[in-house]
């Protein structure tokens, strides 16, 4: 079973975004998958309801309570959890005992790295990261590639403590799929997979800790 926590420091960063769709993903792919939101916002869990009424569906699990990880089924293969919004390093640490990896989206902007730069320092000090025992990987999200501000965020993004492992392109797409409780890896036009392309590196990486 591969557990991902899914965590920001920064509200807006697309946290829920990402987890949405890593899950759908895995469920595509014939994976049990169920996705835990500690968000009170509640949107990760909204989308796997409506995700339910299709093929490939991801079990919600709710977790603002302590025991979430017991409604986590035996047989799940992966499990995303999504947690609450401008979460502290310390907050997390109170998750990691689930969880194998961590990825952390920032967005393409100065005002976002500067907030991500303290967070990620805060995280690699906290024991199972520190011992090896999570990986933690950052995921630049909403980029546009063919801006001066994306081109130097990434660059700045790879001098962080962790390394970057994904780049995701800012696409309408994943707004209007997550209203329907799908993601952009349940459609199949060239415009979508050119960005189904986007999560092959952070695929990768994440298949080296399963």
């Amino acid at each position: 079973m591969l557990k991902v926590l899914v965590a920001s420091s920064k509200g807006g960063a697309g946290k829920t975004t990402v987890a949405t769709n890593l899950a759908a993903h895995y469920a595509v792919d014939g994976k049990n998958t169920v996705l835990v939101d500690a968000d009170r916002q509640g949107s990760s869990l909204r989308w796997s309801e409506k995700r339910a009424l299709h093929v490939n569906a991801v079990l919600g699990v709710p977790g603002l309570r302590r025991d979430w990880d017991r409604h986590v089924p035996d047989d799940a293969q992966r499990v995303i959890i999504d947690t609450p919004a401008g979460i502290r390093a310390g907050e997390v640490g109170d998750y990691l005992d689930h969880a194998d990896v961590i990825l952390v989206p920032v967005l393409p902007s100065a005002i976002d790295l500067e907030a991500t730069e303290p967070f990620l320092a805060e995280i690699s000090e906290l024991p199972r990261v520190k011992r090896g025992k999570v990986a933690v990987g950052v995921v630049a999200n909403r980029l546009k590639p063919w801006t001066n501000a994306s081109q130097l965020a990434v660059e700045e993004m790879q001098r962080l403590p962790f390394p970057l492992v994904g780049e995701l392109r800012d696409t309408q797409g994943y707004v209007l799929a997550n209203a329907l409780g799908k993601s952009i890896f349940d459609y199949h036009s060239e415009l979508v997979r050119s960005h189904q392309g986007d999560w092959t590196k952070l695929l990768r990486w994440l298949k080296k800790h399963s």
